[in-house]
């Protein structure tokens, strides 16, 4: 069993930038898979950031050159920079693990505002 455990948000203006962290539990960390997903009032969760066990990345067009995942193995920690924020961003961030398409560990999310 993995628990995740995010940290990191809060309100921020536009065109500023906030770092979420992610922490997880166990001994396994270093094989997992970690996205981050966000998921707005009345809006579908939507994937952010993805991060593979060897270190590839990915992201959406909308995030692309202002959001950065990262993974540090040693702490078990993912990481999201975020820059230059817009208020459309405002949203739940969550951690999510797992392997390829198998992805059953979540955190609890984070709040991040950022105002216009």
């Amino acid at each position: 069993q993995v628990q995740l455990v995010e940290s990191g948000g809060g309100l921020v203006q536009a065109g500023g930038s906030l770092r979420l962290s992610c922490v997880a539990s166990g001994s396994i960390f270093s094989i997992l898979d970690m996205r981050w997903s966000r998921q707005a009032p009345g809006k579908q969760r939507e994937l952010v950031a993805a991060i593979t066990s060897g270190g590839t990345t990915n992201y959406p067009d909308f995030v692309k050159g202002r959001f950065t995942i990262s993974r540090d193995n040693a702490k078990k920690t993912v990481y999201l920079q975020m820059n230059s924020l817009k208020p459309e961003d405002t949203a739940v961030y969550y951690c999510n693990a797992g392997r390829g398409s198998w992805l059953p560990y979540w955190g609890q999310g984070t709040q991040v505002t950022v105002s216009s």
